[in-house]
């Protein structure tokens, strides 16, 4: 379940409609059945030409098992998809590659994990050290999590990062700026959550809080919509809504910055949002992805894609019993702010 780290299994419904083509340079995928998440998925990596330029440099020469190899497979539905053909792309091959690795055809999963997992791939089964590296600073987000312990004051901190930020959402009206803000608010933790206190000898109560060393060029959101309650699983369909633009600086406070925070640029433009569409056990995904040729939105759903405009896109943010809800949202800095050349490091 989303949130859980455990696959959401449910059934699909099509969305479909007539259209069925390849618009401006955006080609549709086949649906070979509950295949909707991965093919939303594959519209959002290919709509970041950062990560298609670095698989494009990559040179396989070692690959073994090329069937099992999922960069390999993703390399070359890349090409399927940027190819001049007006029929959606078929990929049954990446799909049974995924299947090969444990992300099961025909079983719907949740895209913030698979989205995790196709990422993780990447970095396990690539044999150029150098354009891994580059590819999770394409996501990587920096923290420093301080660790301040409630009974003696002792204050311990560790660097890690994320490569899909995780926001909590309320059962009401939302707004991004509050999710993230949210995520930043310091949180004490009790009972089950206590943590060992170097100073103490023993786990305490302690208050956590998370700093931010650095940010990525680009960056995802997964908005968490879906709660476990016991024995089910309920999606929040509540309002949610999201900027075209935004400047972090903005709208973290000062004292979220970590003393080792590296200037990379804060201001972020949207490029895909990928969106659910029912309910926690009944569901279907697709996206809406901002196209670095025309720069206009385009809505993907499956074989079928069409020009859209930002109101469209705006439709996603849930509330007033709509079933349609935006669930990850991939923005990339401004290019006016840094220049991406896969070289990065964080």
């Amino acid at each position: 379940m989303a949130g859980s780290g455990q696959s959401r299994y449910y059934r699909s419904y099509s969305l479909g409609s007539h259209l069925i083509n390849r618009t401006q340079g955006i080609r549709g995928l086949v649906n070979y059945g509950f295949s909707c998440c991965v093919n939303a998925l594959l519209q959002s990596f290919c709509a970041t030409w950062e990560l298609v330029d670095i698989l494009d440099k990559w040179n396989p020469l070692h690959v073994e098992n090329k069937n099992r190899n999922v960069p390999l497979q993703l390399k070359e539905v890349f090409k399927a998809m940027q190819s001049d053909h007006s029929q959606p792309v078929s990929h049954h091959d990446f799909l049974k590659c995924l299947d090969k690795n444990r992300i099961r055809l025909y079983v719907q999963h949740d895209a913030d994990e698979v989205f995790l997992l196709i990422l993780n791939f990447l970095q396990r089964q690539m044999d150029e050290d150098t354009l891994v590296q580059a590819i999770l600073s394409l996501y990587k987000v920096s923290l420093e999590t301080v660790l301040h312990c409630r009974d003696c004051t002792y204050i311990q901190s560790y660097t890690s990062f994320l490569l899909s930020l995780p926001l909590h959402i309320k059962e009401d009206h939302n707004s991004l700026e509050d999710c993230i803000k949210s995520f930043f608010e310091p949180e004490v933790l009790r009972d089950t959550e206590k943590c060992y206190c170097e100073q103490c000898g023993m786990k305490t109560c302690a208050t956590r809080g998370f700093k931010i060393i650095s940010l990525p060029p680009i960056l995802c959101l997964h908005l968490k919509r879906f709660r476990s309650y016991h024995d089910y699983t309920k999606k929040l369909q509540c309002k949610v809504t999201f900027p075209e633009t935004f400047d972090f600086l903005e709208i973290v406070k000062e004292e979220t910055l970590s003393q080792k925070y590296v200037t990379n640029g804060s201001k972020y433009s949207l490029c895909a949002v990928i969106v659910h569409i029912g309910i926690a056990r009944f569901g279907h995904y697709t996206a809406y992805v901002h196209h670095k040729g025309d720069q206009s939105w385009y809505y993907a759903n499956d074989s079928s894609v069409r020009k859209v405009c930002w109101s469209d896109v705006q439709s996603s943010y849930g509330g007033d019993g709509r079933e349609k809800t935006a669930y990850m949202l991939l923005y990339r800095r401004d290019t006016q702010e840094q220049q991406f050349d896969g070289t990065e490091t964080l």
